[in-house]
């Protein structure tokens, strides 16, 4: 069920990689230079990378992210990607191939733009009760960025943070908790810091505007606490 998206709706096709792969995950957490070890603050360096994941530009996904990027502190370096604009074919795992990962063009551009990032925002509206084919597909070359011969992704990433914003039909928040697993346990992978989800009701065009209490929330989202991401088994582990 697509539910942020026009009437007629294109079905895009993912051919994604298994979220397991073969590279070890960090075992340090080291925050980056200006990355947020707790509340977002004002501190130099911080940037934030918003990458939107709708299949249709100025949708309510994206009006619920602009509203909370507003509310950043003065200053702050935002960079948007629109998954759409970019030439990104579907990911193909070449874990056990002998070449490698080649990275280029675009997809280049992207992964250079995530590991520059502090703060990675994912924009994706909530498409069959998770993320789009769009963000599943960015998320997939994850794989391929962790598994370039000599590549230090994973240990870039730790300790950065990862963020998400959706928007739906429901007025039900709690049909989001699969997309927010997708994300949560996506930074618990990489030992990155998880802000949460923001997310909003809005089906027809600019309709989230009208989400009163998402919009308040929007203006404190990011200030909001970036625990470290864990698996529910680590945090049993630890008596949590």
């Amino acid at each position: 069920m697509t539910t942020d998206t026009p009437a007629t709706a294109t079905i895009s096709v993912t051919t994604g990689a298994k979220p397991t792969t073969d590279a070890p995950r960090p075992t340090t957490t080291p925050a980056p230079t200006g990355a947020t070890t707790g509340a977002p603050s004002a501190a130099p360096g911080r940037s934030f990378l918003f990458v939107l994941g709708s299949s249709r530009s100025d949708g309510n996904t994206e009006i619920l992210a602009r509203a909370a990027a507003a509310h950043l502190p003065p200053g702050t370096p935002q960079r948007w990607v629109d998954l759409n604009r970019l030439s990104l074919p579907d990911f193909q795992d070449g874990r056990h191939e002998t070449t490698g990962w080649p990275s280029e063009g675009d997809e280049e551009l992207l992964r250079q733009a995530t590991l520059e990032a502090t703060d990675i925002v994912i924009a994706s509206p909530l498409y069959w009760y998770t993320v789009s084919a769009q963000t599943k597909r960015y998320l997939d070359y994850w794989s391929g960025w962790l598994n370039v011969p000599g590549s230090d992704f994973a240990e870039r990433m730790a300790g950065r943070t990862l963020w998400g914003v959706t928007a739906m039909a429901h007025d039900e928040h709690v049909v989001t908790d699969g997309l927010t697993t997708t994300l949560r346990f996506s930074a618990a992978y990489l030992r990155m810091r998880f802000g949460g989800v923001l997310a909003g009701t809005g089906s027809r065009p600019g309709r989230v505007r009208a989400d009163e209490e998402a919009m308040l929330r929007a203006e404190t989202f990011f200030q909001g606490e970036t625990p470290l991401a864990v698996f529910p088994y680590e945090r049993e582990t630890a008596g949590v």
